[in-house]
């Protein structure tokens, strides 16, 4: 996943987050969108259109490669647009996020004027401040361009941050953040960095993932007995259902097991159904079994 689409969904998101970086009130009515300018087939990383005609337009670029000609493309994109779609606003202004300063582009000529004006706010990650203090969307848009080796922490204490301060959409929050961590942990499973992030196993069945991988299994288990299903009613199917997902998972199970699971009611067959994704051996599925009895 390309950096840019990790603000792409941040900005999607929480669209507030450019306006905790500019330092001011958010304004109400404001949508995020991603422009392309096709007479030209430029496109622009983000606009910040205005409720509007009377409100400003924000134009938000982020570069994290050195482009020695990036301000002439962005200025250039800008004002094509002001020159399209003048009725909608009554002024603009440009953000650029940066991870550091080194990445900014050498010369400004010819456009100098521009890039010190009131206009253009420059934002470099790297000096926003500590991840404890700035705001969760700032600390996020921060955790993109920490090294490895401190992305684990920093990413438990911003789950912990999510737990615990009254944040708006924290289910939105937290995804963010994992998404972030597989970005920088490709070797790592969802799950996985979850987990790293100190869910614990009931927390993780209320995310996102977890909810859309049980759905998964039990849809695709459904789809390779649905005919068993039919002909053998619905209890039978969800029986069918639970037995082959465990046998997946585990092979072969043992007669007396099997027996067990088929004497299940509706109800605790349900029940076991929900519980498949913690189990990682037969015992615990005994176990399960004998606590339901």
């Amino acid at each position: 996943m390309r950096r840019d689409s990790l603000f792409y969904q941040l900005f999607a998101q929480l669209p507030q987050t450019l306006f905790d970086l500019l330092g001011i009130d958010t304004p109400q009515g404001y949508r995020f969108e991603s422009v392309e300018l096709k007479q030209t087939a430029f496109r622009m990383d983000g606009v910040f259109v205005p409720p509007d005609p009377s409100g400003t337009v924000y134009f938000c670029e982020v570069q994290f490669q050195r482009d020695n000609s990036f301000y002439e493309r962005f200025f250039a994109e800008i004002f094509l647009y002001l020159r399209l779609y003048r009725q909608t606003f009554s002024d603009w202004q440009a953000v650029v996020i940066y991870p550091n300063r080194q990445v900014e582009q050498v010369s400004f000529e010819p456009y100098e004027v521009l890039v010190n004006s009131h206009r253009l706010h420059r934002v470099y990650l790297n000096e926003l401040g500590s991840l404890e203090a700035l705001p969760l969307s700032l600390a996020l848009m921060q955790l993109t361009v920490l090294p490895e080796a401190e992305m684990p922490t920093a990413a438990r204490l911003l789950a912990e941050r999510t737990r615990t301060e009254a944040v708006p959409r924290p289910e939105v929050i937290m995804e963010l953040i994992t998404t972030i961590v597989l970005y920088k942990f490709t070797e790592l499973s969802r799950e996985e960095v979850l987990r790293m992030l100190g869910f614990t196993t009931e927390e993780l069945k209320r995310t996102r993932f977890y909810r859309d991988v049980y759905a998964e299994a039990r849809e695709e288990a459904y789809a390779e007995v649905r005919e068993e299903v039919l002909q053998q009613g619905l209890q039978q199917g969800e029986t069918l259902v639970v037995l082959r997902q465990l046998r997946r998972r585990f092979g072969d199970l043992p007669t007396s097991l099997e027996e067990r699971i088929r004497q299940l009611s509706s109800p605790q067959i349900e029940a076991l159904a929900e519980a498949l994704l913690d189990f990682t051996t037969l015992e615990q599925v005994s176990a399960w079994l004998e606590r339901s009895s």
